[in-house]
């Protein structure tokens, strides 16, 4: 029996999400985490989809939260009240080479 060939999509492949950093004012009247959630439901459309995408709550030296974005989802959020800054997130090495000896 032959099978008929699966229609191809006409959408276009979707961008792959990145961790990034989101900076937002300090939440007045309720807790970070609500806030950060809150923010990110509003790009995402879900709060499942914001609680997947969310990685990580910043709320003692600054106010903010890491989650899995794609570059529509990084300008969408950006354009939200209370957002100062998306950033994508990026790790660096130190440098640990030999100890240097200086002798005068």
């Amino acid at each position: 029996m032959a099978t008929e060939p699966e229609p191809k999509s006409t959408e276009a492949p979707s961008a792959t999400a990145e961790v990034h950093i989101v900076y937002t004012d300090q939440p007045q009247g309720q807790q970070p985490e609500t806030h950060h959630l809150r923010t990110l439901t509003s790009v995402l459309g879900s709060e499942e989809a914001a609680k997947e995408a969310l990685l990580y709550t910043y709320k003692h030296a600054a106010s903010g939260f890491s989650a899995k974005l794609t570059p529509d989802q990084v300008e969408q959020l950006s354009k939200q009240p209370g957002v100062l800054q998306v950033v994508k997130s990026r790790s660096a090495e130190l440098h640990s080479g030999p100890a240097q000896t200086h002798t005068t």
